[in-house]
């Protein structure tokens, strides 16, 4: 039977920094968690499973690394989370797991499933791809070497949620206990796997063209050869976290990690065949250079907002096309100028204090020490607006259109002409340009250009 690696998330330094996660009714994620991993603890061990209980001082790269240097064929690891939103009606548990691997997915509901009957009072917001949280990856589902998955168990700045972390632990602890010994079982070499080296063979296509070499399946996470890393054009040089392995002569690479290096992943589990795709690197160069044409039609524009938020289009059914008709004049990306829509609104959502009625989308502020920040008169001249701050930052040329943008003059002309020179700058977030450019990824899959 393998073993359970189980992280409590916080605590630890991030940055030199105390990291206590979400603060909120008088708690700290960091505390509600570490109780509820050392609950679960001893329930795992009296089931006759071996657990590895992550110290609480180590950072994320400390735990990933301490695993990493541990774990063994068969093991697996879960990471504890409380989640926080800026809305307090918020809640539910998600999971989130390594994107692009089904097995992993039945894994993560099976978790969810297994704790929501032990508190069915406790909402699922459902199990997660990585690729769907802000910074378009987790750490913890992507760097540990053996299977992995993050729980967010529910939403501390929810009173509902934080009144059933802190009364009714023990039933939560039991049902992540049912759930890890399910997927410890399901996944251990003696129920059935095999504790060699040897990797299932699995077909690779790019462009939608067989490549010639197989790559391998290792914990149900495609891998493909580092010569094909090289055709891509893709440098690994300075990515010493991308995992590589060395089977049988062949350096291999995991495939997803690519994504990042704008590498389309995908699966499909019929054939056993990982889906490259590399057409935007190859045609569009750059896609964080912020004065460059934009790519999707409004058609995808409107769809891709519809899938994060089946109402987005209810009030601002032309935002779509506003966005492209004012960023094209001025030169911006509007797909990029688009997604920081999308960040800066929750997907038109409006959860940051910025009313939908100011017709803001990118949280400009005012001038002269208003209460709150800017009101536009428009959602059209609120999208001008936002074309023209980003036009500022991004470039050293002269608006086409009448200024609108209320610290438009405030701005140092071409200081950031990339997305992720923003951060810091458009907003306090050192992630800021990480988020753009996660849902910019999101969006160019969705519209098959990546």
């Amino acid at each position: 039977m393998g073993r359970i690696f189980i992280s409590a998330g916080h605590g630890g330094l991030e940055n030199g920094v105390q990291d206590p996660g979400a603060v909120a009714g008088g708690t700290t994620e960091a505390k509600e968690m570490i109780l509820l991993r050392d609950q679960i603890l001893p329930e795992l061990r009296s089931r006759g499973f071996e657990v590895l209980s992550v110290s609480d001082d180590l950072s994320l790269r400390q735990t990933i690394d301490w695993i990493n240097s541990r774990a063994r064929q068969g093991d697996i690891a879960l990471e504890l989370h409380a989640d926080s939103f800026d809305n307090p009606g918020a809640r539910g548990a998600t999971v989130f797991y390594i994107a692009n691997n089904n097995e992993r997915k039945n894994q993560a509901d099976l978790l969810l499933l297994a704790l929501l009957r032990r508190v069915p009072q406790l909402p699922s917001r459902g199990a997660k791809p990585d690729t769907a949280t802000g910074v378009g990856r987790l750490g913890f589902c992507r760097d540990v070497n053996v299977a992995s998955m993050l729980m967010e168990v529910g939403f501390i700045t929810n009173p509902d949620d934080r009144s059933l972390l802190q009364n009714r632990r023990r039933d939560i602890a039991l049902g992540i206990a049912d759930g890890l010994a399910a997927w410890s079982r399901a996944i251990s070499p003696s129920s059935g796997g095999t504790t060699d080296t040897s990797y299932p063979a699995i077909a690779i296509t790019i462009n939608n063209q067989t490549y010639a070499e197989q790559g391998i399946l290792i914990n149900n996470n495609a891998y493909i050869p580092i010569d094909l890393v090289d055709r891509l054009s893709v440098d690994l040089t300075n990515a010493p976290n991308v995992r590589r392995v060395q089977y049988r002569g062949v350096v291999y690479v995991k495939a997803i990690e690519l994504r990042d290096f704008n590498v389309s992943v995908g699966w499909d589990n019929s054939t056993r065949t990982v889906i490259l795709r590399s057409i935007l690197s190859v045609c569009m160069g750059q896609i964080d250079k912020i004065m460059t044409p934009g790519h999707t039609s409004e058609v995808q524009l409107m769809m891709f907002l519809k899938t994060n938020n089946e109402n987005a289009l209810t009030q601002f059914p032309d935002l779509p096309k506003l966005y492209r008709e004012e960023a094209s004049i001025e030169g911006v990306n509007y797909d990029i100028a688009f997604c920081q829509m999308c960040v800066e609104t929750g997907f038109l959502r409006f959860a940051s204090g910025i009313k939908a009625s100011q017709n803001n989308f990118a949280a400009l502020g005012s001038v002269g020490g208003a209460a709150e920040s800017a009101t536009f008169p428009s959602a059209r001249i609120g999208v001008r607006a936002h074309i023209q701050h980003l036009k500022a930052y991004a470039s050293l040329e002269p608006l086409v259109q009448e200024v609108v943008d209320p610290r438009y003059r405030f701005v140092t002309r071409g200081v950031a002409p990339l997305i992720g020179q923003l951060s810091g700058r458009w907003a306090a977030d050192l992630q800021y340009g990480d988020k753009i450019t996660a849902i910019l990824r999101r969006l160019y899959e969705s519209a098959e250009l990546l």
